[in-house]
């Protein structure tokens, strides 16, 4: 009987097993065991054990059969167990390539989980970075947020206090209008009782009238008697008196010393009795006339602005450059709670721009006069520990004279005025009521500051110029700013004056004049 032997690497090899090839009658010999070489594992083993196992029982069954077997011609079976081996040769070979896929399968997939594990790496990598990225995106949106949640609350503030302002300002225009309508009144019964006095005026004349004409008989009769005589006869009769008009009151008019006809502190004198001769007369008379007192002598205006002298130094702001400003040094020495800037101003542009502006590092707006192109021409905001501020008019500047200013506060319930040559312009209440300002800041003049000596915009830079300017830490009564508007000398107590400005940049010039209409 022929087999194989199964070598490394899927070679057969024949060999003979039973009887020996001799012949008939040979005594059978036991089949040889099948030697298997490296067959890779025990799921080879079993294969090659289910494959050669029908082999082997062939064998027993030809050895069972005898002689009847020995009588089938040796090439048939020998054919037989070609073809055999051939099937066992093709299921073999079938075997080991589904073993040979089966490998490549397994490291196929454990390059795939190790290019799946790197592919997870960088996806980590990826990840992170991305919400690196993230995360400085939300902290840089967190901090816009912040900004515009602090610029909001400044212009929520900020309208509140415009709103204020609006309100008190309506009511101030609704006071003028009541104000109005009372001298509307007050001069429509003012026009009534000088018809009325026309009238009384008239018969005054007419009076006269007649009393000259009894004068000049008289004088006819005594230069025809003669000195220390009289001429006989009958007096010339003379024309009556004409009828006394009737009193104001009767006519529904107020009495002429009512209040409503004593305005600017002058009352009219009530007329004289019709029998009685007008004091101007009485006077003409007897040859004299009425001495004037010492309230009657007319005094001399206050002087015009371009008539003030020894102001000072003058600063002169030429242009609306950033470079152009003035620093006042030291600052403010303490903490004030009450504020006087009074300084004579000539604008030479459309705006007024910012005159001045004290910065420190807590708020850059701690006291501001502020104006720019923006606003209404002639229009200042005064702003006292940013947002809250005033509104204040100054359109009177804007003719470029020399005009004197002067900006009045106090913690105390808040009070605020505004004076231009001397009339009170505005005023108001409540406005920093119990507020400090704090001292260590920069103080610059013709510049807003937006940080703490710096920050410039040229639409907030002042052009015109500044003489006489003094800031007091007290709020000055009426009298020391008529004084200062006219020249008469500098109330005392002021703590900074313009030659306090050490520091002048730009293009400002420091010029001396001897009166302010000499100035440029």
């Amino acid at each position: 009987m022929l087999c194989t032997k199964v070598v490394e690497g899927g070679s057969s090899l024949p060999w003979h097993s039973g009887r020996a090839v001799g012949g008939e009658g040979a005594h059978s010999r036991r089949p040889r065991p099948v030697r298997i070489f490296r067959m890779g594992g025990p799921r080879t083993t079993l294969s090659v054990f289910l494959i050669f196992a029908p082999v082997y029982l062939h064998g027993v069954l030809s050895r069972e059969a005898g002689p009847a077997a020995q009588r089938k011609p040796f090439f048939e079976r020998l054919r037989r167990l070609e073809e055999q081996f051939r099937r066992l040769q093709e299921v073999t070979l079938t075997h080991l390539r589904g073993l040979a896929s089966n490998y490549n399968l397994s490291y196929d997939i454990d390059t795939r989980f190790q290019s799946l594990a790197l592919e997870t790496q960088a996806v980590a990598l990826a990840v992170n970075r991305s919400q690196a990225a993230v995360q400085g995106d939300l902290s840089r949106l967190k901090n816009w947020m912040q900004k515009s949640q602090r610029r909001s609350r400044k212009l929520d503030s900020r309208l509140l206090a415009l709103d204020s302002v609006l309100s008190d300002r309506d009511r101030q225009l609704a006071q003028a209008g009541k104000e109005r309508e009372a001298q509307g009144d007050g001069l429509a019964s003012l026009g009534l009782a000088l018809r009325a006095l026309q009238d009384t005026v008239a018969g005054l004349t007419h009076l006269v009238q007649s009393q000259g004409a009894r004068l000049a008989a008289l004088e006819g009769r005594l230069q025809v008697a003669g000195p220390g005589a009289v001429a006989p006869g009958p007096t010339p009769a003379l024309p009556p008196p004409p009828p006394p008009p009737l009193p104001l009151p009767q006519l529904g008019l107020p009495s002429l010393g009512s209040p409503k006809l004593q305005r600017g502190g002058q009352a009219l004198r009530a007329p004289p009795e019709p029998g009685d001769p007008p004091q101007d007369f009485a006077s003409h008379l007897q040859g004299t006339r009425e001495p004037q007192g010492p309230g009657s002598q007319r005094t001399r205006p206050p002087g015009r602005p371009g008539e003030t002298c020894n102001m000072g130094p003058v600063l002169v702001f030429p242009n609306a450059s950033t470079q152009n400003v003035a620093f006042l040094s030291p600052g403010f020495p303490s903490g004030l709670r009450a504020l006087s800037v009074c300084s004579w101003v000539r604008v030479a542009s459309g705006h007024l721009g910012t005159l001045l502006s004290y910065a420190t590092e807590e708020n850059d707006n701690k006291l501001v006069l502020h104006g720019r192109d923006s606003l209404v021409p002639g229009s200042v905001h005064f702003v006292i520990g940013d947002p809250a501020f005033r509104e204040l008019p100054l359109q009177p500047l804007l003719d470029g004279r020399w005009h004197h200013v002067c900006v009045i506060w106090t913690s105390t319930l808040g009070r605020y005025r505004l004076h231009v040559d001397r009339r009170l312009v505005a005023t108001g209440s409540r406005f920093r009521e119990g507020y400090e300002i704090p001292p260590g800041g920069s103080l610059v003049l013709g510049q807003e500051q937006d940080s703490v000596g710096g920050g410039f915009d040229s639409s907030e830079a002042f052009v015109g110029s500044v003489a006489g300017l003094a800031i007091w830490d007290r709020a000055l009564v009426p009298g020391e700013v008529a004084s200062l508007a006219t020249g008469r000398g500098l109330p005392p107590g002021a703590i900074l004056t313009l030659d306090d400005a050490h520091r002048v940049g730009g293009f400002v010039q420091r010029v001396n004049c001897s009166c302010l209409a000499l100035c440029p």
